[in-house]
């Protein structure tokens, strides 16, 4: 059940992190070039990058309290007894990316109380840009290649 866990957490990873960058680079593009905010695009754009985030947190609530590396290893070793990789995946990957999640919701929820294209576009540019440079950050690098 891990193994099956880990891997579809890992492929939705990829998606997550592409429709993430095209969502920040569109509301990006959309505050500074003063672009109307659309609901083919770049509503959509937004809420499917919101969407996916949050499966990705629910798949990776899963895989921690069913990892070898997570809550059983706190629960084993304690935190002192913690390798600084197994930390990172224990602790600092969770607890980060719950956060970067919180930051695009709270970007989602912002920009639904604007009228102007342009608020709506800093809205989410400021707050998935910072979940997205938070998700970056807390990525085991090591072991996604």
């Amino acid at each position: 059940m891990y193994e099956t866990i880990h891997t579809i957490h890992s492929f939705i990873a990829y998606a997550v992190l592409l429709i993430l960058i095209l969502a920040v680079v569109n509301a990006f593009s959309g505050w500074l070039g003063n672009k109307m905010f659309t609901p083919e695009k770049d509503f959509r754009l937004s809420l499917f990058a919101l969407i996916l985030s949050h499966i990705m947190l629910i798949i990776g609530l899963i895989l921690f309290f069913v990892s070898p590396n997570g809550l059983s290893a706190i629960q084993e070793f304690g935190m002192g007894g913690l390798t600084s990789l197994a930390r990172k995946l224990a602790v600092e990957h969770p607890f980060i990316n719950i956060i970067a999640i919180a930051l695009i919701t709270v970007g989602w929820s912002r920009h639904k109380k604007f009228i102007e294209g342009e608020k709506k576009f800093k809205s989410i540019a400021i707050f998935y840009g910072i979940g997205l440079l938070l998700i970056l950050s807390r990525i085991p690098w090591g072991q996604w290649f």
